[in-house]
């Protein structure tokens, strides 16, 4: 997603007969020109080759890799690459993995296309690049950046996708695809995951297994039993958060309706109808269903509060808008959603030296949030 071309980064040179390429003395081809990463501030087409290093020439051939997979030459470069480093497909996953990690998305995307590049076939590149867009995606809707959030998230939808359609595929493909589709609130297609998780691993022993092993095959089967007590992955609850998703609330309200009817103890239905009926500017009825939420979950759900404080904010009652945002962040000191709308209910009171505290400690812990640097920076 980067609009720049990488390519433009590198150039070609052949190196003379009976060169070799890096400390194992590995011998090259003259006849096949090399990839080289330009330095820093390079002038174009000046430079000298006796200056070229050798991490040049690998970072020139992974570009190759991550950016031109159909090159003629790619099987050579990653035949060079393998010999002149065998550990670098493990170095690279944890630097790409590392790098996500602290949230230098830009970096670590470039590692995951190369580490694909290196080795189109590795599924566990391909579900650690799954995760990757996941929590990217994830980050970017924090930061209120939904289009590229929801961008990111069918990214990570592919990526998953393809692990799981491996002829081979790894359980853990569906473990995390599972959490995926809780996330999307597609429930049949978490079941789903789970399920085949479970079936997948039912032959493995605890042993083989292990301590982390055994707590995943307790969370997927605690996570399906869940699923279907509430029945949330009927087809009327399934179409209710489709709808609504979209924009077609009404629609989506209908069919939230007929599935509270057979299933009026499910929480999840009520923040749903909450949510839909929030965005029709039907405030007073929203906050009756959030506050039925409120009474399945004992008051632990940090987001049902804070939907709670958008309607009394539209509806004008300030002073219940912030105990309910207070509540949601006792159970979530670092949301930075609740944080934020405690920023604009003092800035809505006329506070403003408190707004910009808020929207400040927001960035702090989230600096891409584009509704708090828009507050902030006016």
């Amino acid at each position: 997603m980067n609009p720049s071309n990488p390519l433009d980064s590198i150039y070609y040179i052949t190196l003379p007969e009976n060169s070799v390429f890096s400390s194992k003395a590995t011998h090259i081809d003259p006849t096949i020109p090399l990839p080289v990463q330009k330095k820093t501030q390079e002038a174009e087409n000046r430079f000298d080759p006796t200056e070229i290093t050798e991490e040049q020439l690998l970072a020139g051939m992974l570009t190759v890799l991550a950016y031109e997979p159909k090159n003629e030459h790619i099987q050579y470069y990653r035949s060079l690459l393998k010999e002149a480093r065998p550990n670098l497909q493990k170095e690279l996953t944890e630097a790409a993995i590392l790098k996500a990690k602290n949230e230098d998305f830009g970096l670590a995307e470039e590692i995951f296309d190369a580490l694909r590049g290196f080795d189109p076939d590795d599924q566990a590149t391909i579900l650690n690049t799954a995760l990757f867009y996941d929590q990217r995606a994830d980050a970017d809707r924090r930061a209120g950046l939904n289009d590229e959030a929801d961008a990111y998230d069918d990214m990570a939808l592919r990526y998953y996708k393809d692990a799981m359609d491996a002829e081979e595929p790894a359980p853990d493909a569906f473990f995390n695809a599972g959490f995926y589709f809780l996330k999307k609130n597609d429930y049949a297609e978490a079941k789903g995951c789970f399920e085949t998780y479970l079936a997948l691993t039912c032959d493995i022993s605890d042993e083989e297994m292990g301590e982390n092993g055994i707590y995943k095959k307790n969370r997927a089967q605690e996570i399906i039993n869940d699923i279907s007590n509430r029945n949330i992955d009927d087809d009327h609850y399934k179409n209710a958060y489709k709808l609504i998703s979209s924009g077609q609330e009404e629609k989506g309200l209908e069919e939230l309706r007929l599935f509270l009817e057979s299933h009026p103890d499910v929480w999840n239905a009520w923040f749903m109808l909450g949510w839909g009926l929030r965005l029709l500017g039907r405030y007073d009825d929203a906050k009756a269903a959030f506050n039925k939420t409120l009474s399945f979950d004992d008051g632990k759900n940090a987001d049902t509060y804070n939907e709670l404080a958008i309607c009394c904010m539209e509806s004008g009652d300030l002073k219940e808008a912030k105990k309910n945002l207070e509540a949601a962040l006792t159970l979530s000191p670092e949301n930075t959603k609740v944080i934020s709308n405690l920023g604009v209910v003092a800035q809505k009171e006329g506070k403003t030296e408190e707004a910009e505290k808020y929207f400040k400690l927001v960035l702090e812990l989230d600096p891409k949030d584009k509704i708090a640097r828009q507050m902030v920076e006016g």
